[in-house]
């Protein structure tokens, strides 16, 4: 954890620029609240200082080279593996919040995880616990960028801590990495190229040609933390909650795209992945399957599904272009077959054939 005052200034034209381009695409919450986003102070009237506190969520065995590299099934980002962190998180900054008050009684404090207009990278920053990287996210010498962020405002003049040095130097290896190219300019991510945003905010259909980039992903995306160097020294989380479900860390696409609605909802009882829903899930599953090696079982199981009733105009717009994808490949496949045939016929003798 680290202590910072309020003022965040220096970031409000940043904010501003990014929203007047667009990069926040859909997400209205972004802009909504104007530039108090910026300023605490105004969201919680007398706060004083923000308490910033992180929290490591690498489950252990995270494998997620493993997962990526089989096309069959599908990634889900680390964070989401476990338990919904915004309840873990928000119940500890209010333990911290009740064992303050036991020394100043006049504490007027309020919590908050991802859950309010709140910068909580910058002031994270700004409370020495790392450094904003150019993948825009939160960077620290020793725990690399798999942590979570919650800050607890408070109305007391508590001595406050100092930012760290900045760490990245010349390395764009996240600015590289992304598969599709969302990282438009150091430490600027336009969300509406972002595989988390699409995969997770966008609640409608996914732009067609982002979606062959999108490769496995069906929920978020850690390519740009995998690929940081910074991340050798991430350490496994010890939080029974972040451990990884059994049902999620390694899935068999076909297995999640048979999910009803209901077996979706109880499979993921508790987790931040329940809301996104049961449409956005197959939205983002058939995209997978479609991304897939051609296979008459993924034929099979989307012309099945498509004709289910629960399944709307944009589900089947993605199960359509899955099958498309699925088709041309077994007819590459085939002709591929074809030309082997001819070849192996034409060099064999007559009595051989």
């Amino acid at each position: 954890m680290g202590i910072t005052d309020t003022d965040l200034t220096e970031h409000e034209p940043l904010l501003a620029d990014w929203l007047d381009k667009g990069h926040h695409g859909e997400m209205d919450y972004m802009a909504r609240h104007g530039m108090m986003r910026a300023r605490p102070h105004e969201l919680l009237p007398g706060t004083l200082r923000v308490i910033s506190v992180r929290m490591n969520y690498l489950p252990e065995q995270a494998a997620i080279a493993r997962v990526l590299s089989n096309p069959d099934q599908g990634y889900i980002s680390r964070y989401a593996l476990g338990r919904d962190y915004h309840k873990v998180l928000r119940q500890r900054l209010k333990k911290l919040a009740d064992k303050i008050e036991l020394r100043a009684s006049d504490l007027v404090a309020r919590p908050f995880v991802d859950s309010a207009p709140v910068l909580e990278r910058p002031l994270a920053a700004k409370a020495g616990l790392g450094w904003t990287g150019k993948h825009s996210l939160l960077l620290n010498r020793q725990q690399g960028s798999f942590f979570f962020l919650g800050e607890l405002l408070v109305n007391l003049p508590l001595p406050t801590d100092q930012p760290v040095e900045e760490g990245c130097g010349k390395c764009v290896a996240c600015i590289t990495a992304c598969p599709t190219g969302a990282i438009v300019a150091p430490y600027v991510v336009d969300a509406r190229r972002c595989i988390s945003y699409l995969t997770i905010e966008l609640d409608g259909p996914i732009p067609e040609d982002l979606r062959p980039l999108m490769g496995n992903r069906i929920y978020g995306c850690d390519d740009c933390q995998l690929i940081c160097p910074w991340n050798r020294f991430a350490d496994a989380s010890q939080e029974p909650d972040f451990a990884a479900r059994d049902n999620l860390h390694a899935p068999e696409l076909l297995a999640l795209f048979d999910w009803s609605e209901a077996h979706f909802l109880k499979q993921t009882e508790g987790s931040p992945i329940r809301r996104i829903g049961h449409r956005r899930w197959l939205r983002n599953i058939a995209i997978a399957l479609g991304n897939a090696p051609a296979s008459p079982a993924i034929i099979d199981a989307l012309e099945q599904k498509r004709e289910r009733e629960e399944v709307d105009e944009m589900v089947q717009e993605h199960i359509d272009w899955a099958l498309a994808r699925q088709r041309e490949g077994l007819a590459q496949v085939d002709r591929k077959t074809e030309r082997l045939i001819r070849a192996v016929d034409k060099g064999m003798p007559k009595h051989a054939r």
